[in-house]
This record gives structure tokens, C-alpha cells and sequence, in this order.
């Protein structure tokens, strides 16, 4: 099964393009099986309990009978009551009829009909909480969105790593500078990132202010998606300024003014552009799952979490590394085949990658790039379909990972380093020249290119 998916990223593409039928020379699955859109459970796969096993089981508060790692030791248990009691009271911040769609979209990845796109901050910051921010990381998604659309020929599924991405598990619990040692931060939910005894002090109230800052976001959202802003007529008007005179947003806006053509013949032949197919787009929000498990394990799990084996319901996010990808993911693609279980697999090229330069978290461009090229080339070997792609990324002109089209060096990390947490590909190293790209992976057909 050949799967198209265009774009690029930085000064080349993450993954160029490749002629139909060719494959490595080292197979990586033996054998080859194609997912389906709806498997059956093979007679040796794990056993699939129904939803009715499982909700005579579930309450609103069963989760609290489990284990839960990475959590805030709160000094007034009195205080964290009160602080949840509180959130308790509001509306939820999605509801159940956007999870359906969401979830008939995921299905859809899983078979290759579509495609996930999935990108924000590795951990948002209640000092940088601003519309401007979220329209900026809107618009971003957007470009990328509409350049795969144009040369994927598949719908693009838009998920933002956003309005409620506050809290971060951390290595270890405390953390030591000049032999001072204080609790790690976890977030702006949990605690603050000064380096001060009072701010590393976990704090419930922080659970209601990222409440408050998560339903904020989503009716800005919300509004952009369905007010007019995330229509295709605008999409000259999506370009950051601080990136128009680049080369990657001249790029970008050579392929902007084709679809604004198109779109101006559409309009000429009498087509509606006021539906909501071409006026609006469906904004989601998603919180990353890590993948770090062997075959079986992946399997039991994948069991658990969606025990009727319905599509869309479970994404697996691939972080790894190049190097243990390419030894590791075949097993477990073989594993999640025979078991009968459909998912959408998602790359993430960046939390594999992170290394430590004069003082900085980072990532280098090139890894990531090798990254997605080797998640594309396992899929491709194995018969599998690469359902998606999971970046850290900003809207901001910042310098927090080295390489790509903006040409940052390791020396250049202190000018704009402004992550709370894990460095973030800024929009010329995500965007890149994809154009040029889009164009190779569209005349191929046969290969995959990806941002």
C-alpha cells in the first residue's frame, strides 16, 4: 500500500520523496500485511472485552483506583478539595459530539484516507497566554494543513497541542542549582519555573487558572475555526510576518496564490464558497501518548484502551529516536497486524531527539528529519499506513533547535530561548521550502513527504 503526504520542513525536506516500488534493502516486518478498516481479532490476539464488561467496572471516580506516577506532593489536601470541587462545578471544555467526529476522523488516518497533523508548545505558560499566541499557532497549523492537502490529495485532521498542555513529568523530583535544591517544575499547573522556593511549591489553585486560561483558548478557537478566519479565500492572509520575506514564506505564498486561483475558478463555475467544506475546519485538541513498550505489551494495552477494536478511537504516537525506530517499531506494527487491532500511528520526531548544548535543551534538525524518514520507510516496508505526524512547534520567531531552513546555531540558542520546557521548531524550520517539496512527492506518487 503506497501513501501520499506532502509537505516539507527547513532547508530540506524531512522526508524526501520516493519512486514507486522502491524499497530498502533490509526488510523490516516479514511479512507484509495491510491494515484494514475494520479488523477482526486474530484467534491468538488478546481477547477484546466489550464496552458493557467495562462499564459495569467505570465510575466518574475509578481511575482513582489505579496507580498514578509524576504527582504533585500538594502541602494542604483541605486546599487541593476545594480547588477541585471548584472545577467540578464548570462545563466540560469538550463535549461529546466533537470526540465523535474526532474519533470518525481518526479512523480515517488509520486507512490512509487521511492524515493527522498535530502541533503546539511543549508545555503552555500562563505568563504568555494571548490571543495573538493562539492565532499565530492557529494560522501556522493552518499553512501547513493546506499544503498537504494540496499535494497529499487527502484531508488533513488538525489537532492542536494546546489549551491544556500545562503539565510536564520530569526525570527526577527535585532539582539542584548552585547547591541549592528546590522541587522540579511540572508545569504551570502544578508550580512555577522561578527557581524559588515559594513558586516550586505545588499550588491546587493552579488547577482552576489552567482551567480557566484551557476554556478561554478554546472559544477563541472555536471562533477562528467557524467565523470565517480558516477559510480557504483567506489563505494569502495566513503568513507570519516576521516570515514574508524569506525564501520559505515567498514559497509559501507562490503556493497560496494557486489555491487562491483555484479557488477563484471554483467560484467562477457558480461553487459555493460559503459551505462550511470551504468556510470552516474542525480544531481539536490532543494530549500525546508515548510508545515505549515491547510487542505484547503495545497489544494488551491497545486492548484495553479500545476493546471493541473501533477505528479512530486510539492514535499510537512513535517516539524513539532514528537509530532504535528502525530496529524497534517493526515488531510492533507486526504484533498490532496480527493482533487484528486498528490504530492510527503517529510520528514524533522530536522528544527521541533532545540533547543538551552549552547549557540548552535542544534538537537538532537533521535528527528529526532522519526521524521521520525512517517511521515513513518501516511503514512502507511493513505494509503499514503512517497516520500522522506530532511536532513541538511555536508561531514565534524563536531559537531552540539547531538547523533548518533558519539557519540556527548552536551559538545563536541563548538569542531567543523562550521555552518553558522542550525546545520547539519555529515556523521557518517546520515550513522549509514546501512548495518545491509538495511538487516532487505529488509527480512521484509512489513516496511519501512529510513536514
Amino acid at each position: 500500500m503506497q501513501t501520499v503526504c506532502t509537505a516539507g520542513l527547513g532547508s530540506a525536506p524531512l522526508l524526501a520523496a520516493r519512486p514507486a516500488g522502491r524499497r530498502a534493502s533490509r526488510p523490516a516486518c516479514s511479512r507484509r500485511l495491510v491494515t484494514r478498516a475494520v479488523a477482526e481479532p486474530q484467534p491468538a490476539a488478546v481477547p477484546f472485552l466489550s464496552s458493557a464488561d467495562h462499564l459495569e467496572k467505570w465510575s466518574s471516580t475509578s481511575w482513582r483506583n489505579f496507580p498514578a506516577l509524576q504527582q504533585p506532593a500538594y502541602p494542604d489536601q483541605e486546599e487541593v478539595k476545594k480547588a477541585c470541587g471548584e472545577i467540578a462545578s464548570f462545563p466540560p471544555l469538550v463535549f461529546a459530539g466533537e470526540c465523535r467526529t474526532l474519533q470518525a476522523r481518526l479512523a480515517k488516518c488509520a486507512t490512509g484516507e487521511a492524515f493527522i497533523l498535530q502541533g503546539g508548545d511543549c508545555a503552555e505558560a500562563f505568563s504568555q497566554f494571548s490571543a495573538n499566541r493562539i492565532r499565530d499557532l492557529f494560522r501556522l497549523i493552518l499553512q501547513m494543513s493546506v499544503v498537504l492537502m494540496f499535494g497529499g490529495g487527502v484531508p488533513v485532521v488538525k489537532l492542536g497541542r494546546l489549551a491544556g498542555q500545562f503539565a510536564k513529568p520530569r526525570s527526577a523530583p527535585m532539582e539542584t542549582k548552585d547547591g541549592v535544591e528546590l522541587p522540579s517544575y511540572r508545569g504551570d499547573i502544578i508550580n512555577g519555573p522561578e527557581f524559588e522556593t515559594s513558586a516550586r511549591i505545588p499550588d491546587p489553585w493552579r488547577l482552576v487558572r489552567a482551567y480557566n486560561q484551557s476554556a478561554a483558548t478554546l472559544n477563541l478557537l472555536r471562533g477562528f475555526a467557524t467565523g470565517g478566519y480558516a477559510g480557504l479565500d483567506r489563505v494569502t492572509k495566513w503568513s507570519l510576518d516576521f516570515m514574508k520575506n524569506s525564501d520559505e514564506g515567498k514559497a509559501y505564498m507562490d503556493l497560496a496564490r494557486r489555491v487562491d486561483e483555484a479557488i477563484a475558478f471554483m467560484g467562477a463555475c457558480g461553487l459555493d464558497m460559503n459551505s462550511s467544506v470551504m468556510r470552516e475546519t474542525e480544531f481539536y485538541v490532543s494530549h500525546e501518548v508515548s510508545d515505549k513498550m515491547d510487542p505484547s505489551e503495545l497489544v494488551a494495552l491497545i486492548a484495553t484502551l479500545n476493546p471493541e477494536n473501533t477505528p479512530g478511537r486510539l492514535a499510537v504516537i512513535v517516539r524513539m529516536g532514528a537509530p532504535k525506530l528502525r530496529e524497534k517499531l517493526p515488531a510492533l506494527i507486526e504484533a498490532v497486524q496480527q493482533a487484528g487491532q486498528v490504530v492510527a500511528w503517529v510520528c514524533d520526531p522530536m522528544h527521541g531527539n533532545t540533547e543538551e548544548v552549552s547549557g540548552y535543551k535542544t534538537r537538532r534538525y537533521d535528527n528529526i528529519r532522519a526521524e521521520v524518514e525512517a517511521f515513513f520507510d518501516v511503514h512502507d516496508e511493513c505494509g503499514s499506513v503512517p497516520g500522522g505526524i506530532h511536532l513541538e512547534m511555536t508561531g514565534d520567531d524563536v531559537t531552540e533547535c539547531i538547523g533548518g531552513g533558519a539557519c540556527v546555531n548552536e551559538v545563536d540558542l541563548s538569542s531567543r530561548y523562550h521555552t518553558h520546557c522542550d525546545p520547539r521548531l519555529n515556523a521557518e524550520q517546520r515550513r522549509g521550502r514546501l512548495p518545491k517539496e509538495k511538487e516532487q512527492a505529488a509527480k512521484s506518487k509512489g513516496g511519501v513527504l512529510l513536514y
